[in-house]
């Protein structure tokens, strides 16, 4: 099912023109409007979903083993040294657009910093805290 206001099922589905990468009958992966670095990607399901939490289990096996073949595609045909994945789920964590998707953006010797930040601490009180939080919500 596509959503009729959300702009990724609108390019996903054809309805509006990017930058295709790969096509098949569950993805599109374009070329980000925004990119972090050069060849920065999105992989689209065709099918709306609003985040990870959402995704639908098999959409949710195939997306991993694309985004192996798109970053080793980047590699191979754009020369980057490595790539990240990211994926973002609620506002809070940066998704701008309601619709899952997962960025792949090429990393080249000496670029820039994209994906960082300064580990923290934790005592083990907390994380026996966090532990028992998360356990009794799965």
């Amino acid at each position: 099912m596509t959503k009729n206001d959300c702009i990724f099922c609108k390019i996903a589905n054809g309805q509006i023109p990017a930058a295709a990468l790969y096509e098949d009958d569950d993805f599109c992966v374009i070329l980000d409007a925004g990119p972090a670095s050069r060849g920065h990607a999105l992989i689209l399901p065709k099918e709306h979903f609003d985040d990870l939490c959402e995704l639908d289990e098999d959409i949710a096996k195939k997306v991993l083993p694309l985004a192996a073949r798109i970053g080793k595609a980047m590699k191979k045909g754009l020369g980057c040294a490595g790539f990240n994945l990211v994926q973002n789920n609620g506002e809070a964590a940066g998704q701008t657009v309601r619709h899952f998707h997962v960025h792949v953006i090429p990393r080249y010797e000496g670029g820039p910093q994209i994906a960082a930040w300064e580990p923290g601490t934790v005592s083990a009180e907390e994380m026996g805290n966090i532990v028992e939080a998360v356990k009794a919500q799965l």
